[in-house]
C-alpha cells in the first residue's frame, strides 16, 4: 500500500521482525471476555462488490429497516439481556440504489448516516449501546454520529491491493485507514481487523497490523483487532485459511500490537480452540436474538459453549461491554452514552459489576 495520503511510514524492519513470530513466542491470555449484541442491518445496499461477501443486496433488492423494525429488534435485545446494539450496513449506497435513497427521503433523511442517527437514538432510549460499524466514513459522517456511539468499527481487511477488492467499485485500502484515522482524531474508541485469505501474503498480513498499531500510537483509540478467516459461502469457494496458518497470524497480532489492544477470536469462523494459546483474549460480541447477517451461515455460540472454550484454556470467562474499560470515562464517552452505562438498566448493572471488579 502507499501510505503517502496517510500519517503512516512503516518499518520495514519491523515487517522482518514480526514475520518472525510463532505461537511459542507468546504467553496465553489470563481471560477471555466476549460481550451480548443485537445486529442490527440497517440496510443491505453497499458501493462495493468484494467477492467474497454475501451480505450487499444488488439495486432493486437492498432493503432499509424501518424505525419500527430497529424499536422491535431493539426491544428484543433489552429483554434478552444484550448490551450493544450492533448497527451495521454497507458503505454509502451509491446512485444505484435509488429505493433506498427514496425510503430514506420519506423518513425524512439525506442520507444514510443521518437515518443511523435516528437509529442510534432509538437504541440509546431502549437502555443499548449503539456501536456502529457503517464502512468508509468522512470526518462529517463519523462526527455526526460519533456522540451517539459507545464504539464503532471498521475492518481494515488488508493494506493490499487484493483482487478480490477489484472491478469497477473497488476497495480502497487507503479509505480504511483514513477512517482509523479519524476515528482516532475524534476519540472514538475503535475496534478494526484483519481478514485472512482473501489473496493477501504474509508481508501483507503484517503491514496491516503495524499500520494498526501505528495509528493506535498516535491516537491510543484501538480497542481491539479481530483476526478473522474467510469463509465459504455462496460468493466464496476458494476456501478459509489453514489453522496453521491461523495461529501464526494470531500471534503475530498479539507481539505487534500494544498489550491494551486486545485480540480477538469470532468463535463462529474461527478454530478458536486451537488458538487459545496464541494471544487471543475476546470471543467478541455475539447474539441470543439475531444472527450474524454479515456470516449468516455460521451461526454464533451460545454462552454455554464459550465457557466450555474458557474452561478448556484454564481461564475466566467474564462478560464485557461493547465499549472497553479504559474508555469507560468522560474523556470517551458522550454524557448521552455515559447517561446510559450509569443508568438504571442492564448496562448499568454490568458496568457496576466491573467498576466494583
Amino acid at each position: 500500500m502507499n501510505f503517502d495520503s496517510v500519517n503512516i511510514s512503516i518499518d520495514e524492519t519491523a515487517i522482518d521482525e514480526a514475520l518472525t513470530v510463532r505461537p511459542a513466542d507468546i504467553e496465553p491470555a489470563t481471560e477471555l471476555t466476549y460481550a451480548k449484541n443485537v445486529f442490527i442491518p440497517l440496510t443491505t445496499a453497499c458501493r462495493y462488490t468484494c467477492t467474497y461477501c454475501t451480505y450487499y443486496d444488488p439495486p432493486g433488492q437492498a432493503s432499509l429497516l424501518t424505525p419500527t423494525d430497529i424499536r422491535e429488534i431493539v426491544e428484543r435485545g433489552v429483554k434478552s439481556g444484550c448490551t450493544e446494539a450492533l448497527f451495521t450496513f454497507g458503505d454509502d449506497p451509491d446512485d444505484r440504489y435509488n429505493e433506498i435513497h427514496a425510503q430514506l427521503d420519506e423518513l425524512g433523511h439525506g442520507s444514510i448516516h443521518e437515518y443511523l442517527a435516528e437509529a442510534c437514538d432509538i437504541a440509546l432510549d431502549a437502555g443499548l449501546l449503539p456501536h456502529s460499524n457503517p464502512g468508509d466514513q468522512t470526518h462529517a459522517q463519523m462526527s455526526l454520529i460519533s456522540e451517539r456511539n459507545a464504539s464503532m468499527g471498521v475492518m481494515l481487511e488488508t493494506t493490499a491491493d487484493v483482487q478480490a477488492h477489484q472491478g469497477p467499485r473497488a476497495k480502497s485500502p487507503t479509505q480504511r485507514v483514513q477512517t482509523l484515522e479519524t476515528a482516532g482524531k475524534l476519540e472514538i474508541p475503535f475496534t478494526t481487523g484483519i481478514l485472512i485469505g482473501i489473496g493477501e501474503q504474509w508481508r501483507d498480513r503484517a503491514e496491516s497490523l503495524l499500520a494498526i498499531a501505528q495509528i493506535h500510537d498516535q491516537y491510543d483509540h484501538i480497542q481491539e483487532v479481530i483476526i478473522q478467516p474467510v469463509s465459504n459461502n455462496e460468493r466464496w469457494q476458494e476456501g478459509s485459511p489453514s489453522t496453521e496458518t491461523m495461529r501464526r497470524v494470531t500471534a503475530m497480532a498479539r507481539a505487534t500490537l500494544p498489550a491494551e489492544i486486545s485480540i480477538q477470536s469470532p468463535p463462529n469462523l474461527a478454530p478458536v480452540r486451537d488458538l487459545l494459546d496464541c494471544g487471543i483474549d475476546d470471543l467478541g460480541g455475539i447474539s441470543p436474538v439475531t444472527t450474524d447477517h454479515i456470516n449468516p451461515d455460521y451461526a454464533w455460540p451460545a454462552v454455554r459453549e464459550l465457557e466450555d472454550i474458557a474452561s478448556e484454556a484454564g481461564v475466566p470467562l467474564r462478560e464485557r461491554l461493547p465499549v472497553y474499560e479504559s474508555y469507560l470515562n468522560d474523556a470517551w464517552l458522550s454524557p448521552r452514552v455515559q447517561q446510559v452505562i450509569r443508568g438504571d438498566n442492564t448496562v448499568g448493572t454490568k458496568f457496576r459489576s466491573i467498576a466494583s471488579d
